[in-house]
């Protein structure tokens, strides 16, 4: 028998599980069925969480995005405001983000371009934390709104290539975020 647990609570364990299916199985294995199965709940709770795959999928990326945004949050809460030091912070702030998440970050994010659903809601959720780096980076330079914010979409990009390399071996973290932080005060320097 399921063990009643409050709603938030059931959530986070799903979410949970659901990215362990994913780090051990990767993302086509999981579906609302596994999950539950996985989760020793019935098909119907985990129905009531997420409505579909496709909505599943979403939050887990919803997730790990939140978790990035917080951690970058926290980090700026003690770091002077100059340029070369919130650069830095920024940049192993992202990777020590994408460490502690594991390699299903990229699957997860892969698996969301497959469903115009998803792919929406994988758009707004890049362009809010697009939106998250220029509003910290904007006392910082110089550079008119608009051209910040399109190089903060080209600097999430790189954020995103760094990161991948990062979780494939053939860079290290320190040199992931060396030169993310270096990237990012050419750019607005």
């Amino acid at each position: 028998m399921t063990k009643k647990m409050p709603r938030a609570e059931r959530r986070a364990q799903l979410l949970e599980t659901a990215r362990a299916i994913v780090r051990e199985e990767g993302t086509d294995a999981l579906t609302l069925g596994a999950l539950a199965g996985r989760a020793g709940v019935s098909k119907p709770i985990t129905y009531s969480h997420f409505n579909s795959r496709s909505g599943l999928m979403i939050a887990l990326y919803k997730e790990i995005m939140d978790q990035q945004v917080e951690a970058l949050a926290s980090a700026l809460e003690e770091t002077p405001p100059q340029l070369e030091e919130v650069a830095r912070v920024a940049a192993v702030a992202y990777m020590q983000c994408s460490t502690a998440v594991g390699p299903e970050w990229h699957a997860i994010a892969a698996a969301l371009r497959g469903d115009a659903l998803m792919d929406t809601a994988q758009q707004e959720m890049i362009r809010g934390h697009i939106a998250f780096y220029a509003e910290i980076l904007a006392p910082l330079s110089s550079l008119p709104p608009e051209t910040l914010r399109r190089r903060c979409v080209g600097l999430i990009g790189a954020a995103e290539a760094l990161s991948d390399e990062m979780a494939r071996g053939t860079i290290t973290k320190d040199e992931a975020a060396d030169d993310l932080a270096a990237l990012i005060v050419r750019w607005l320097d």
